[in-house]
């Protein structure tokens, strides 16, 4: 399967304070790739590495198979951008929006962008500075769409909008990768938005990733394990990746789902979130 990006060794340092890599990752034509971590763990660092706005200090990023740096007017040109604040001057209206991008983006269809807003209910005559957080979201994701790309990056594409209405956006960013030649790299603190539209997971954290896996086999494999204090002593060191105490039990994390049950069959194992993941991972005690 062909890669739309590939990121080898990245490293990014602001001071001494926060550093971001070495990563490597690999991310196939076709899949919505979930971007989950805590606040300041390095998602948007990563992000904006991918689009040349952070220059990072050393490593090698390829998007479409092509150099991000000797390359950028061509790559951006295919490349739809939500990020988390608007870039656009708060005294534009939607009709001057259409107005720039068309100078700016060659396959850029004007008719597609108003059926965008026709569809979000927004007004193509109101300044964005009157308009609500959410309207200004749906503006911004409508604009990333109308000039045909081939990959979306979304920085909290569906932040600050309705349930309603970020299930529509969820099924457009699902229509959008329908044919196979199109990717989404979406970061999100909504985790159950990427519970029903990711392939992929990737986890952050502390400017590491963590873990790199579908969806899927996120969900299948890994578990809760819940048993007493008196019990605890029983499991494994080997078989806990973190876990955490309560006043009655302990909640474990744990891999191998199924094999746990067969080896642990007095203790319940709950399906997994991706949000619980994260919690357990991140803040869970470890076994030194």
């Amino acid at each position: 399967m062909e890669n739309i990006i590939e990121i080898k060794n990245l490293k990014k340092r602001y001071d001494d304070k926060f550093g971001l890599g070495e990563i490597d990752i690999t991310i196939p034509k076709g899949v919505i790739v979930g971007l989950i971590g805590e606040n300041g763990a390095g998602k948007t660092t990563l992000i904006k590495s991918m689009l040349n706005i952070v220059k990072i200090d050393s490593g090698e990023i390829k998007i479409f198979e092509k150099d991000y740096k000797k390359d950028e007017k061509e790559i951006k040109e295919d490349i739809g951008v939500v990020l988390d604040n608007m870039f656009f001057p708060e005294l534009l209206n939607a009709k001057d929006i259409n107005n720039t991008m068309k100078d700016i983006y060659k396959n850029w269809d004007s008719k597609l962008y108003f059926s965008y807003l026709k569809d979000f209910n927004l007004p193509d005559d109101k300044s964005l500075k009157t308009m609500s957080k959410g309207m200004r979201k749906k503006l911004e994701i409508a604009t990333a769409l109308a000039h045909k790309p081939k990959l979306l990056i979304l920085d909290e594409p569906t932040s600050g909008l309705d349930p309603v209405v970020r299930s529509e956006v969820l099924d457009i960013f699902q229509k959008f990768i329908e044919d196979e030649e199109h990717s989404i790299v979406l970061s999100t603190h909504i985790t159950s938005d990427l519970e029903h539209i990711a392939d992929e997971i990737i986890f952050i954290d502390n400017g590491k990733k963590v873990l790199q896996n579908s969806r899927d086999e996120i969900i299948d494999n890994f578990g809760v394990l819940k048993c007493d204090i008196d019990y605890f002593s029983k499991i494994d060191k080997q078989d806990i990746i973190a876990y955490k105490k309560t006043k009655y039990t302990y909640e474990i994390l744990v891999n191998n789902k199924e094999q746990m049950s067969r080896k642990y069959d007095e203790c319940v194992i709950d399906k997994i979130t991706l949000e619980e993941l994260m919690v357990l991972i991140i803040k869970g005690e470890k076994i030194c």
